[in-house]
């Protein structure tokens, strides 16, 4: 596992950010830093996505990386930015030889033992659980990833306070993807108080 999935590992939930305005990226990471949880997957949803990485790449201790990687171009452009890691909703067998060719982290979405076992064949050990909850949440994961004690997950989709610690709780889990700490409605606010108090309760749960 590269030592980026280790941190993630360490850290237990990987905030999923929307951000709508480069410039709130700075605040919002040093929201999410004195919280206690200096990372952010910042997807590749608005056109503000590439400023934002740049921006809180330079925040003294982040650990950030592009989420909603759909392409090589966007692996490219996110990396440059200063990207440490990589997360696709699906597994795009070009994304995934690529980043595995380059030694970028991927964490591609799975949802089937058919797309696990695709991962596997790549050298892959972290993949995430994509979407959790609408595909059958902690019940399917517990059955889909019981014969591939070599792989972690990391739950992303329908994430919130209240079922991240049952997900926490199996095995197969590296770590989280959740937004709630993080909502896009409080991050175009500019409430980066309340995020800093959602991430502290995050973490507290995290560590349950």
């Amino acid at each position: 596992m590269s030592e980026v999935l280790k941190q993630i590992g360490a850290l237990r939930l990987v905030p999923v950010v929307v951000i709508d305005d480069a410039k709130d990226a700075v605040p919002l990471a040093e929201a999410l830093v004195a919280g206690g949880l200096p990372c952010a997957e910042i997807t590749f949803r608005t056109a503000a996505a590439a400023e934002a990485i740049k921006k809180v790449s330079q925040v003294p201790g982040m650990l950030v990386g592009a989420g909603t990687v759909l392409n090589i171009d966007t692996v490219n452009r996110a990396v440059d930015c200063g990207a440490k890691f990589i997360v696709s909703p699906g597994l795009n067998p070009k994304v995934v030889d690529y980043c595995v060719r380059k030694n970028i982290p991927i964490t591609p979405g799975v949802a089937t033992p058919t797309e696990i076992e695709m991962a596997l064949d790549f050298g892959l050990n972290v993949v995430k659980f994509f979407p959790a909850e609408a595909i059958g949440g902690v019940k399917t994961l517990k059955a889909i990833s019981a014969p591939y004690g070599m792989m972690k997950f990391m739950p992303t989709g329908g994430i919130t306070e209240a079922n991240v610690g049952e997900y926490l709780k199996l095995p197969s889990v590296l770590a989280c993807g959740g937004s709630w700490m993080v909502s896009k409605e409080l991050i175009t606010k500019g409430d980066f108080a309340k995020i800093t108090e959602l991430t502290k309760a995050a973490v507290a749960l995290a560590k349950k």
